[in-house]
């Protein structure tokens, strides 16, 4: 789950980069998850457990992997790539690194159990530190169309890790379980883009990170995701996508130039601390 963080944060940054190509969002989100959804295709039907797995999903999986395939990568992943075609990758990491305090919220709220003085510190910590991000706090910084598209990526993102976790531990392949989810949601999100925004073609350089990003940082890094999500619980995964944050910032700042300043290095500090905490355990 560590490594699979640490391509994702690589993968922010050369979106950016793709992004000085005009490649419309959506569409330019949805050809990449197609892309490694061929490839993952590929690795399915080689074996013939994995395709005995398909064959023996249920009705309700079938309805469990397409609603996690609908939430995670046609809204969650299309919201996040107009996101940051508008925002800093950094401003998009820190807005998702409030999925494990939602995460927590809800598993409260279905278990009954109120946060201990400890987990309320740490909502407290995240909360400062996304004020002292934004500070001052203006309008536009806050609801710009960037933001609203992060929130909303937020949610959906909160929503995939306990749907994830669910969907991961019916025995399941891992492949299998990425395969089908991203499949469904990758066509809807292609033709979404295709509808909404249109083909703009990608330059050679565009494909090369295209191609990237579909076979190592999506069928090959979301494989290992689910797989990880077979041991690990929504709560525990979140915490560990949490160390997604400072990798993003350092790596957008190097590659793509997108410095933060001392406030903001404070906030996230703030943050990635408040996030940790408010998962420590009784």
């Amino acid at each position: 789950m560590l490594f699979v963080n640490t391509l994702w944060a690589t993968s922010w940054a050369l979106i950016k980069i793709a992004f000085r190509a005009n490649l419309p969002p959506l569409t330019f989100a949805g050809t990449r998850y197609v892309l490694a959804s061929l490839c993952l295709a590929a690795v399915v039907f080689a074996r013939a457990s994995n395709r005995w797995a398909i064959g023996s999903l249920t009705p309700a999986d079938w309805r469990r992997l397409a609603f996690l395939g609908i939430v995670y990568y046609a809204v969650s992943q299309g919201s996040q790539f107009i996101a940051l075609s508008l925002v800093p990758a950094a401003t998009l990491g820190l807005v998702l690194n409030l999925t494990p305090a939602i995460v927590a919220i809800t598993g409260w709220r279905r278990a009954h159990e109120p946060p201990t003085i400890v987990q309320s510190l740490g909502v407290a910590l995240t909360t400062t530190g996304v004020l002292v991000y934004f500070w001052p706090i203006t309008l536009a910084k806050i609801a710009g169309p960037g933001i609203i598209a992060a929130l909303i990526g937020l949610m959906t993102n909160s929503v995939a890790a306990i749907v994830g976790r669910r969907a991961n531990v019916g025995g399941h392949p891992a492949v299998v379980v990425t395969f089908v989810s991203m499949g469904i949601g990758s066509a809807l999100l292609l033709a979404t883009g295709l509808t909404v925004q249109g083909w703009v073609p990608p330059g050679p350089e565009q494909w090369t990170i295209i191609v990237w990003l579909a076979v190592v940082n999506t069928a090959f890094s979301f494989t290992m995701w689910n797989r990880s999500l077979q041991t690990l619980t929504a709560v525990e995964a979140s915490v560990i996508n949490s160390t997604m944050l400072p990798q993003t910032a350092i790596v957008a700042a190097l590659v793509v130039g997108e410095a933060l300043n001392v406030t903001q290095i404070a906030g996230l500090a703030l943050v990635v601390l408040g996030t940790f905490v408010v998962q420590l355990r009784r």
